[in-house]
């Protein structure tokens, strides 16, 4: 423990005895006295350092009074630069400690102690070190003992579990470890975050992976401060340490924490590189599914995950955008807490997931958090699972194009291309593009859009819309080539007739019928 002033004030070979003010409060009995230094100055501030007590024998207060009012200013200099206490010789220069002095020190809270002539500084200087000796002796016996505890428990069957146990147990707090996709990861036997902070610390871990750099931050929750330490590379973190209900760390509990954070570096790194390898042999479990070697897959898949998700089954194919490797731990864990129902493999660049449709709700919501575009088939059996992969491979391409987070194939296969458009709210650009003939300022926006609109609907044939317009077919086309002058299309062309096709799909009826 640290040096106090209760320690120095309980001392009966030193005798020293609280003068100023009459009773100190158990916090200021308890403040840390860093070391004890005498100094005469009328000013030793620039020669002490914070957390210090000052002995002096008040040389600097002539007894002949001819310092009075000095004392305030003296005191006030010592409580502004930290000093924990002043201690005052008493029967060398003065009989007594002077009044005034006395009188600045209750005013301003310095507890002032007297120093009986048979006490030397020497021996309080003395007293100081011997306990600072002490307690640094003890602080290294300390941290050995503490990284041995470590160390063994490293060489455990659940050695990143038994390093964070015995972690909490050394600096008695709770600590959690989150993986490099910010999920909790619960250790067994380890002391749970607290419930009113878990989601104040899954933030601060999320936003700072999230940031991708190595970083030490103390984050206050809900008036508690938490050490928050990434581990990993920069650009390719592997998780975050979080700690909390910790005392102040000293350079021995500093130790502690930097060895565990390399060692769970470690234990992270090398359950990353077996990850890889459960990644390729989840590859290789799908190709054997889409080869139609069910049987071959599915007895791959029970020995080391259970068993796959039961007909008919869900199959989404996302494309991450840049947090590819922990969008693939989010779906380790889902497939963990979800097993039976949710199976993921890497393929290629993208990411397969097969999942039963209770759980594929769940799915996107991993898949969003990353903001992975996806493209989603209709259910279907394992038989079909090359055509599922059709399906979610061209709502995927679908989703890229429309920049949209996830597509289902039903929305191009039931609703159509332009149903898809209206669901994208196509409405407005294809106002733009009819913008000249709905707001001709010569009046005749009206009288074309009207002849296309005709003229469309008869695909394009010249005598029947003409018929239905009421006029001659050189005039259908003149107002034709009008209003392809006005939009900026060239109508001969296949192309830009299926545009204006496509934009009048949106008008209002009552728009397009008018005279």
């Amino acid at each position: 423990m640290a040096l106090t002033l209760k320690d120095l004030l309980g001392s009966s070979t030193l005798r020293l005895r609280l003068i100023a003010p009459e009773t100190l409060s158990q916090d200021a009995l308890a403040d840390e006295i860093t070391w004890v230094h005498s100094s005469d100055l009328p000013d030793p501030t620039p020669f002490l350092d914070r957390g210090q007590l000052l002995l002096t024998d008040g040389s600097q207060f002539p007894p002949d009074g001819s310092g009075l009012g000095r004392e305030d200013e003296y005191v006030g200099r010592l409580v502004e630069h930290g000093i924990r206490g002043l201690g005052f010789a008493t029967q060398v220069l003065h009989e007594t400690i002077p009044a005034q002095l006395t009188e600045a020190c209750r005013a301003r809270g310095l507890p002032l102690i007297e120093v009986p002539d048979r006490t030397p500084f020497i021996a309080i200087i003395r007293f100081a070190a011997d306990w600072i000796a002490r307690e640094q002796h003890a602080q290294a016996e300390w941290s050995l003992q503490a990284q041995r505890a470590i160390a063994r428990a490293a060489l455990r069957p659940d050695g990143l579990t038994s390093i964070l146990g015995e972690m909490e147990r050394q600096l008695r707090c709770w600590v959690a470890l989150f993986d490099g996709a910010g999920n909790y990861m619960r250790m067994p036997v380890n002391t749970p975050v607290p419930s009113g902070l878990l989601p104040g610390v899954t933030a601060a871990a999320r936003a700072a992976l999230e940031r991708g750099e190595r970083a030490v931050v103390r984050p206050e929750i809900d008036g508690e401060e938490i050490l928050l330490q990434t581990l990993g590379r920069r650009n390719r973190l592997r998780g975050a340490l979080v700690l909390g209900g910790l005392e102040a760390l000293d350079p021995a509990r500093t130790d502690i924490v930097n060895s565990v954070i390399a060692l769970a570096s470690l234990a992270l790194e090398q359950t990353r590189s077996l990850d890889t390898a459960r990644q390729l042999l989840r590859a290789g479990v799908f190709e054997q599914l889409l080869a139609g070697r069910s049987d071959v897959a599915r007895n791959t898949a029970r020995q080391v995950w259970g068993r796959l998700p039961p007909d008919p089954v869900v199959l989404t194919l996302a494309r991450p955008v840049g947090q590819r490797e922990n969008l693939l731990e989010a779906l380790e864990l889902l497939s963990d807490d979800h097993r039976g129902a949710v199976f993921y493999a890497p393929r290629e660049a993208d990411v397969v997931v097969l999942a039963a449709p209770a759980q594929q709700a769940k799915v996107l919501d991993v898949l969003g958090r990353y903001g992975a575009a996806a493209g989603v088939s209709d259910g279907t059996p394992f038989a079909m699972l090359p055509e599922a992969l059709g399906e979610a491979e061209r709502a995927l391409a679908r989703a890229v194009e429309l920049e949209r987070a996830v597509v289902e194939f039903s929305e191009t296969a039931e609703r159509g291309m332009l149903g898809l458009l209206r669901s994208e709210q196509a409405r407005p650009v294809a106002l733009s593009l009819l913008q000249p003939l709905l707001h001709d300022e010569q009046g005749d926006g009206g009288q074309l859009l009207r002849a296309v609109t005709v003229w469309l609907a008869h695909n394009c044939a010249w005598e029947r819309a003409a018929t239905q317009l009421g006029v001659h077919r050189h005039t259908l086309r003149n107002r034709i080539d009008a209003a392809g002058r006005a939009l900026g299309l060239n109508l001969d062309t296949l192309h830009d007739r299926l545009e204006l096709w496509a934009a009048v799909q949106f008008l209002d009826p009552e728009t397009t019928t008018a005279p």
